[in-house]
């Protein structure tokens, strides 16, 4: 009985435990089936939405727009992004194997997911009851960076693991982790360990050493945190690890490793990089590169890789830019100074604590940045014999040649002015000069230099004034200025083609108009330092420059007939109006269309626009944009007659060795240079025009907002040296042009030039004294416009926007 018992109550108990076994494996197989299904569901609707890999196959980097200069020398870079694209096998072994070591040392091993790094991730997350760990490969960063964020949530991670499946299955290791060198940033705008090895060593990737590599391999983790610019303590520590894991996985030997411990890390940036700067100062023609472009593709600019090779050769541009500030920086010596740029109340002894005199500076360069090579610094001590300044605490300066204290030495008298004293505390500018450092306060002078071939209006150089930063308005451009007498060669041009000649006798004989005849106030012109005569020929007038001959000109062969004729240059008609003062340059011009103008003349009378832009190359340096420009020889570009060209050529050539300009052939020592002074009213503007057979050269000095430059400055003092310091280096072993064959139609008789249509007896052979009935304006009324342009010479037109348009991208 008792075994019977046993018995019975043992088998319910065992068929009990069968029984659960047998539905917990039953629940356990329908949860894992709904799981599959669920899987399988989530999969089914996930993996139409994933993208399409073909940016990955097609892999068309956001590289920016690159501006060149005809000789390949970078000059702009414009977009968000700084690439420098590199094909797998130009990438350095030694930057792969501190990539793979850093962040993914089995990666040519597993199928994208590392499931041992998935697994450790998880338990350290459930741990800490957060998702803060992650185990990312670098298929996984290929996959967020392209298509996905980086933000730390499980529908996130879900997409990124089925992307990753999809990349690895579509492309093969090689190509996955060319990406992400190319595409990975690494802090300071540099994406791709191309651009990070210019940004922070200045070297290209090539050059790299194991050191540098394990730094760079260590900046993806934290690019913010942990990029030598950011924070260079965190960087070598990271670095240390890298290089660490590089010895324990082979990549380096230990005495590779030591001495990669042992190598100094020094930090520059490459010319071309955003902390770097360029090598050549050609703002302002990169700056208007990218408008001309943008004109044409407006925002896809920026991303799509466009190189823009632009006319501007970088020996010449850095010519002109130095010639420009060189001629800006001798003007603000010749000026009065006026006083330092700031005064602050200086503490006794500051200079004794290093620390705080730094932050001291650190904030005045803040407020008043250094400038190229004008240097900010603070005077600690001022006498009439020598100026202490300081650049650092540690760096001191003494300003004692003599010639520096002289431009300052208003500021060091004994009685001076409180507005220019300079003293202890104050904020001032320091420059080497030669062998010496002098103080020079920031000019409020501005200049601008253009130059061009004169074949075919190719821009060589191009400075649009003293500093790119400071409002980046570029002066040959946008400034629109009276021409003064540079503008009386185009004058004598159409006198030619009416009849006179270079020996036509003209009156020099001063005038005057009264409010009644002029409909505004009374108008008396005079020649420059007031010295007249009684006649003088054409030539002599063009060498002298002489006001009154160039008035009688105009009055004789008509207003009209001057601003119709003028256009052939390019001029603009209405910014020039039909009135007497025309003749002393009254209108508007800017540098870049005097430029063009003189061309004209340099070319054998052909009108060439400029231009600036070369070719447009797209990432893959397909050229899609090339420019066709007009070409002197072009029978339908011909806008005067040759002989008028000739001649003028030959007047100008004068001008140049003999004339108001005669410092340019002197010094030089070229006899086919031609040229014109500019000296406008009151000495608002300031020219010089200067050519040779095959480049002309603009050169323009004046306020932004026209005042006198000084009674004493004049288009031969302040601008001219200019254009001669640039022509050093554009004209330095270039062979002397002598003039070409006289042309057709054009005679010499008693040693000057005749057109064989007016020949001695027939051209004009006097211009004498008019009435002052004849001289308002050849008849017209006495109050048509002449007032107007009268205002205009005493105050000057302000600067304008100039519509830059297509004739600066011939394509």
């Amino acid at each position: 009985m008792t075994s019977s018992s046993t018995d019975t109550q043992s088998a319910p108990a065992g068929s009990w435990l069968k029984r659960f076994i047998l539905k917990s494996a039953v629940f356990l197989a329908g949860l894992g089936l709904c799981g599959a299904l669920l899987g399988t569901l989530a999969l089914a609707l996930a993996w139409p939405n994933l993208p399409d890999l073909s940016a990955m196959i097609d892999y068309r980097p956001r590289v920016p727009l690159r501006v060149y200069t005809s000789d390949n020398v970078l000059i702009g870079e414009f977009g968000e992004e700084r690439r420098n694209v590199l094909r797998f096998h130009e990438i350095p072994d030694v930057m792969k194997s501190a990539i793979l070591s850093a962040e993914d040392d089995r990666f040519y091993q597993h199928g994208g997911i590392d499931w041992m790094g998935v697994a450790r991730a998880m338990l350290a997350n459930l741990s800490n009851m957060s998702k803060s760990q992650g185990a990312s490969t670098i298929t996984m960063q290929v996959a967020r960076n392209f298509y996905l964020s980086s933000e730390k949530t499980y529908t996130r991670k879900f997409y990124e693991l089925l992307l990753t499946f999809k990349i690895e299955a579509t492309l093969t290791k090689d190509q996955i982790l060319d990406l992400y060198m190319n595409q990975i940033y690494l802090g300071h705008r540099a994406y791709g360990f191309a651009a990070a090895s210019r940004t922070y060593f200045g070297k290209p990737l090539a050059e790299i050493t194991p050191a540098e590599a394990a730094m760079l391999a260590g900046i993806p983790k934290a690019p913010s945190r942990f990029n030598p610019i950011a924070n260079f303590q965190r960087a070598t520590t990271r670095q240390q690890y890298v290089l660490a894991r590089m010895r324990n996985l082979g990549y380096l030997t230990e005495e590779e490793y030591q001495e990669a411990l042992k190598q100094p890390i020094e930090l520059r940036s490459a010319t071309g990089t955003p902390s770097g700067g360029y090598a050549i100062h050609g703002q302002y023609v990169a700056e208007l590169a990218r408008q001309l472009l943008y004109g044409v593709y407006q925002d896809n600019i920026y991303s799509r890789g466009f190189n823009i090779y632009t006319t501007v050769h970088s020996q010449d541009q850095e010519a002109a830019y130095r010639a420009v500030r060189n001629g800006i920086l001798d003007y603000t010596r010749r000026a009065p100074f006026p006083g330092p740029q700031d005064n602050i109340d200086l503490p006794n002894g500051i200079e004794n604590d290093h620390a705080r005199l730094d932050a001291l500076l650190d904030e005045l360069q803040d407020k008043h940045p250094d400038h190229d090579d004008m240097l900010t610094g603070l005077v600690l001590d001022a006498s009439p014999t020598k100026v202490t300044v300081a650049r650092t605490a540690q760096e001191i300066i003494e300003v004692t040649n003599p010639s520096a204290l002289k431009v300052v030495a208003r500021g060091l008298v004994k009685n001076a002015n409180d507005k220019v004293r300079i003293r202890r505390g104050s904020v001032v500018y320091v420059r080497k000069h030669g062998d010496y450092w002098e103080i020079i306060n920031m000019p409020s002078v501005q200049a601008a230099f253009v130059s061009l071939r004169s074949q075919d209006g190719a821009i060589q150089a191009m400075v649009g004034g003293f500093e790119f930063g400071e409002g980046k308005f570029n002066r040959v451009t946008q400034a629109w200025r009276q021409p003064g007498s540079s503008f009386k060669p185009f004058l004598y041009a159409a006198a030619l083609e009416r009849g006179l000649t270079p020996s036509t006798q003209i009156s020099d004989e001063p005038f005057h108009l009264t409010a009644a005849q002029t409909g505004s106030r009374p108008w008396s012109p005079k020649n420059y330092g007031n010295t007249y005569e009684p006649m003088l020929t054409m030539r002599q007038a063009l060498y002298k420059s002489k006001n009154m001959v160039s008035i009688r000109i105009m009055q004789a062969i008509g207003v009209n007939y001057v601003q119709d004729y003028i256009t052939r240059f390019g001029f603009d008609r209405a910014r020039n109006p039909a009135v007497l003062p025309l003749a002393l340059g009254s209108g508007n011009v800017t540098p870049l269309q005097l430029a063009g103008a003189y061309s004209v003349f340099s070319n054998g009378g052909y009108r060439v626009a400029p231009y600036l832009i070369d070719r447009v190359t797209d990432s893959s340096g397909k050229v899609i944009m090339q420019a066709r420009p007009t070409v002197a020889g072009d029978v339908k570009a011909r806008v005067i007659d040759e002989r008028t060209a000739y001649v003028m050529n030959d007047m100008l050539r004068g001008v140049a060795q003999a004339g108001t300009g005669a410092r340019a052939s002197r010094e030089l020592k070229r006899t086919d240079i031609g040229g014109k002074t500019g000296t406008t009213n009151d000495s608002h503007d300031a020219w010089f025009a200067g050519f040779t057979p095959k480049l002309v050269g603009i050169a323009w000095m004046g306020f932004d907002q026209p005042r006198s430059l000084g009674s004493r400055e004049t288009g031969g003092g302040a601008a001219l040296p200019i254009w001669l310091e640039y022509m050093r280096t554009a004209l330095k072993d270039q062979p002397q042009i002598p003039p070409g064959p006289m042309p057709g139609g054009l005679e010499r008789t008693g040693g000057d030039f005749y057109f064989t249509e007016f020949p001695p007896g027939k051209a004009v052979a006097r211009v004498g004294l008019p009435t002052m009935e004849d001289m308002v304006l050849g008849g017209a009324p006495a109050n048509d416009g002449i007032g107007d342009l009268l205002n205009q010479l005493d105050n000057g037109p302000g600067s304008g926007q100039n519509s830059t348009g297509s004739s600066l991208l011939p394509f």
